[in-house]
């Protein structure tokens, strides 16, 4: 389960890094989600990782905001599995 946040907070990253340039990063305040959307989201970036920014803006966050968000789910096992389920049927 840690797995697919991980490969997600890459593909994130790699289209942040992308598409922003260092000095234009801004901060954006993290939105707290459910662990479903955030496996929701996860598995949005992975099927549109050039699209990372601007899914993750939606939802009020950026790469390091969903990164930590990412993080923090897989830190609880209830969480966690809730998050996997989420990400396997939206990844369907």
């Amino acid at each position: 389960m840690i797995a697919c946040g991980g490969r997600d907070a890459q593909n994130v990253r790699s289209a942040d890094t992308a598409k922003t340039p260092a000095a234009e990063t801004t901060t954006v305040a993290a939105t707290t989600l459910t662990p479903e959307q955030l496996g929701e989201l996860g598995a949005q970036i992975r099927k549109e990782p050039a699209r990372a920014q601007e899914l993750l803006a939606s939802h009020g966050m950026n790469a390091q905001s969903f990164e930590k968000a990412i993080r923090d789910v897989t830190e609880k096992p209830e969480e966690s599995k809730r998050y996997a389920e989420a990400y396997r049927k939206a990844s369907s």
